[in-house]
């Protein structure tokens, strides 16, 4: 089944607000602002799929970009191969899912996947492969350097008092929160920040060893795949420098992990870093 631009655009038209965040973001501790939020628009994924006819032995649909790199494998096999994810038919046919061409009001712009790409609301950056030309179904797991070389998260797992190393494809995109800024306002401070990743129940705030506190969250029952804003009042801090520490709670009861959490601190790669993050500020 081949489709031209025009005739994407012809289909029926859905916007999405999503938070598209890269699964290394805060990962080291060079990389902040991996994340962004915007409006996208295409058309819906899985009538596409139901049309080109989809066989009964279908188990996993593959994206590929037009980028394209020369890989090198250890057993000195050279090759080129086009940026390339996949995931599995059900994931594809999530309703959610558009072949996006628009974003904010306006056509992609290049670095952001012109002319189309996939939009997978709810999957880290890497999942909403950018470009696209082609999409295939196939009966059997896609591997490929993007899925299962790079982009790979290692962690040490307890398997009844058994250490078992681990090693997952990144996904889903996870629970995640951090302060943005602080503001002065006359003698007191206001703490402003973001929680995405999952439908935000409520954020909690702590700042140094006190306890956790509840912040104002904005637009709770609003564009579920769009992060939330919060803030929290701070009056009359004592000078010197604070520590100030947010975590997210979803609709599901998750609360996002503290850097100790063995989810995080047995975690080897810098991928899906969603633990709490930590800023440190200096109130003169």
């Amino acid at each position: 089944m081949a489709l031209t631009l025009a005739d994407i655009k012809a289909r029926p038209r859905e916007e999405v607000t999503f938070t598209i965040e890269c699964s290394g973001n805060t990962g080291l501790p060079f990389f902040n602002g991996g994340i962004g939020n915007a409006r996208w628009a295409g058309t819906p994924l899985a009538p596409i799929l139901k049309e080109a006819g989809v066989l009964d032995s279908g188990i996993e649909v593959v994206f590929w970009g037009t980028d394209e790199g020369e890989i090198k494998r250890a057993d000195e096999v050279t090759f080129k191969q086009n940026f390339a994810r996949s995931m599995s038919l059900a994931d594809a046919m999530d309703p959610k899912n558009i072949l996006c061409y628009e974003m904010n009001g306006t056509s992609l712009p290049a670095d952001n996947g012109f002319p189309l790409r996939l939009i997978a609301p709810g999957w880290y950056g890497i999942a909403n492969a950018k470009w696209l030309k082609r999409i295939e179904v196939r009966d059997q797991r896609f591997e490929s350097r993007f899925m299962g070389r790079d982009y790979v998260t290692v962690r040490e797992e307890d398997h009844n008092g058994e250490t078992v190393w681990a090693e997952t494809s990144v996904g889903r995109a996870r629970l995640k929160s951090a302060p943005a800024r602080v503001t002065h306002i006359g003698s007191d401070y206001r703490i402003v920040g973001a929680a995405w990743g999952a439908p935000i129940d409520r954020v909690e705030v702590k700042i140094d060893d006190g306890p956790w506190m509840p912040a104002t969250v904005d637009g709770t029952e609003e564009a579920e795949f769009a992060w939330k804003m919060w803030s929290l009042d701070w009056p009359k801090p004592s000078a010197g420098e604070h520590t100030v520490t947010s975590r997210a709670i979803d609709k599901s009861g998750n609360i996002q992990p503290a850097m100790s959490d063995p989810w995080i601190a047995k975690k080897h790669t810098y991928w899906e870093s969603n633990g709490q993050v930590t800023r440190r500020i200096q109130v003169s």
